[in-house]
């Protein structure tokens, strides 16, 4: 039997809770029984904060996103370039915080974009892809085939020895800040191919954690992407290779399994693609020429 305590206090178990969180802040501080055994202590823990971001075009409400506070403008770019609205920072005018008129309230969480070019145009195909990518399972394969159309396959000499990889992970998780103290986080990394790290970003979004990376290479003109890894916690899902593809990136690893749509996609798009990274070893389920090892130690 667990020990007896005094009840957990009931504004624990409020409905009406709301937590007041530091402008921008990754994480904020709650209370929790903590469980073990025959124990039970309550004592404090750090959660993840997820927070709805608008994002504007041209001063016009066009969609919200849910994700970590922290590296917005990053994260928009970054949408912006894997939905094909812009290829590169010329396509750019302004990223910014959305102030409002002066005797409105700092909404806090609204970024506004101005693009250069047809606003219009650029709206509509952003309206368009991003509702194909949230629909149905089957939209998958049409997603490939319609960036097989518009976008070759990545083509890059770089070559990674395979004792490398697990350099990349290690690397990685002692740059997870964020994670570090609530475990409740995706990251996504950006190395050169001497396993450098460039760029690590953290979300409760794997996708967003790859955008605002992708964003930030792109935003400090550290362009082209075709001769980098990118690493990612947890699994490889198509979106993410789909994100990939679209930014040129040779290789991506992931932590976890990748899907079967995954795979396919990386197929298509000429990608090395390597899953359940650990530190005995890998898979390579796309793209084996650009890992230099003798196959035998792949799995």
């Amino acid at each position: 039997m667990y020990q007896q305590r005094d009840a957990f206090p009931e504004d624990h178990m409020d409905p009406d809770h709301v937590f007041e969180l530091p402008r921008g802040a990754a994480a904020v501080p709650h209370s929790v029984l903590k469980v073990r055994d025959t124990e039970a202590v309550e004592t404090q823990d750090q959660l993840a904060v997820e927070e709805p971001l608008e994002i504007r075009l041209g001063g016009l409400a066009f969609t919200v996103t849910m994700r970590t506070p922290g590296h917005d403008e990053d994260l928009v770019a970054g949408l912006l370039h894997a939905e094909g609205v812009i290829r590169d920072a010329d396509n750019l005018d302004v990223i910014a915080r959305y102030r409002g008129p002066d005797r409105e309230a700092d909404p806090g969480n609204v970024v506004n974009v101005l693009l250069k070019g047809d606003v219009q145009v650029a709206r509509e195909r952003l309206r368009r892809s991003m509702v194909a990518s949230s629909a149905c399972g089957v939209c998958g394969k049409v997603t490939i085939n319609s960036i097989r159309t518009a976008c070759a396959p990545v083509v890059s000499d770089v070559a990674v020895p395979a004792a490398r990889f697990h350099r990349l992970s290690e690397a990685m998780a002692g740059a997870q800040s964020t994670f570090e103290r609530t475990g409740g986080l995706h990251a996504a990394g950006l190395f050169d191919p001497d396993g450098r790290l460039l760029v690590l970003r953290e979300d409760v979004g794997r996708h967003n954690a790859v955008d605002k990376v992708v964003g930030h290479m792109l935003r400090t003109r550290r362009w082209p992407l075709d001769r980098h890894i990118l690493l990612v916690s947890g699994r490889a899902s198509f979106e993410i290779m789909q994100k990939a593809w679209m930014a040129r990136i040779p290789i991506v690893a992931a932590v976890s399994a990748p899907s079967s749509m995954a795979v396919e996609m990386s197929l298509a798009a000429g990608i090395t693609l390597v899953g359940f990274l650990r530190r005995g070893g890998f898979n390579v389920y796309a793209g084996a020429q650009r890992v230099t090892t003798v196959a035998p130690e792949l799995v």
